[in-house]
This record gives structure tokens, sequence and C-alpha cells, in this order.
């Protein structure tokens, strides 16, 4: 999972991003942030071999990303549609997204499912020399009526 986090991130962020931002982005540094998330962690595919993968933390989902050979294939809906079940079980009624600036592909994809661009925001990235701030697109979604944890 860590090499399809990292072959996505380098084909659709490193030449958006700053160099200094890219520096951080190893396989090393993916399957550490990997290993930090895995309560929040669903994978798509065959045990072994997976073909993409999404994380939720709290409201956001934090990541989504889809082999490129199982691009087109309707995993990245599938495991989108699972983000917003878990995200809508959580209580969340509206859930957010960070899209980097720039990666049209990745927000026609969102807003084709219901997401909207709500504008730009600085976020935190965690890096070995502390944060990250990055301004990117913040995409929202209502999930609608929310269920409450029991």
């Amino acid at each position: 999972m860590a090499g399809i986090w990292h072959d996505g991130w380098q084909d659709a962020h490193a030449r958006l991003l700053p160099a200094e931002l890219a520096r951080h982005r190893t396989l090393e540094s993916f399957r550490h942030r990997l290993q930090e998330d895995l309560a929040n962690l669903r994978v798509a595919g065959p045990p072994g071999q997976p073909l993409g993968f999404c994380i939720v933390k709290d409201d956001e989902l934090y990541q989504l990303y889809v082999a490129a050979g199982a691009r087109g294939s309707g995993v990245a809906a599938e495991l989108l549609a699972d983000a917003e079940e878990r995200l809508r079980a959580l209580g969340v009624r509206t859930a957010w997204l960070a899209c980097a600036i720039g990666n049209e592909r990745a927000a026609r994809f969102y807003e084709k499912r219901g997401w909207h661009r709500v504008g730009n925001r600085i976020i935190r990235l965690p890096t070995p020399d502390g944060f990250f701030p990055l301004e990117v697109w913040r995409h929202e979604k209502d999930l609608g009526e929310a269920s409450r944890p029991a």
C-alpha cells in the first residue's frame, strides 16, 4: 500500500507541490504514515494485491489512492462511497477533504460524486522537520442525516 501511495503521490502531486515538501515524501515516509493510520484504513483488492486504499480521520477524507493499473475500474468510487459511509457512521454531517491546487483530475472525480469546492485553505502537513503549511482546495460534502455512534 505504501507503494501505491508513493507512486500515486509522485504521479499526482510531485509536479504541483513545493520541492521542500516533495523531498519528505519518500516510500519510507508513506510506510510510516500508513502504520500510524491502520485503524482508519480501508483497502480494496485481494489479500496481498491491494488495488487502492482510503483513510478517514475525524471528519476528513484524509487519503484516497488507487494503483495506476486500477484507475478507471471503479475502485476509487467504491473506496469513496465506503469512506463516506464510515464518516456518516461516526456522526459526521459535513465531511471535508484537501485536494492539491492544480490536481484537476482528482477535483473532477470528487465533484462528480457530490463534493463541492468551497475555497482555498492552509493545512499543516507533518514532516520530519515539523509542520509544512500548504494551500489546498478544500472540498466538502453534506453527508445528510448522520447516524450517531451508540
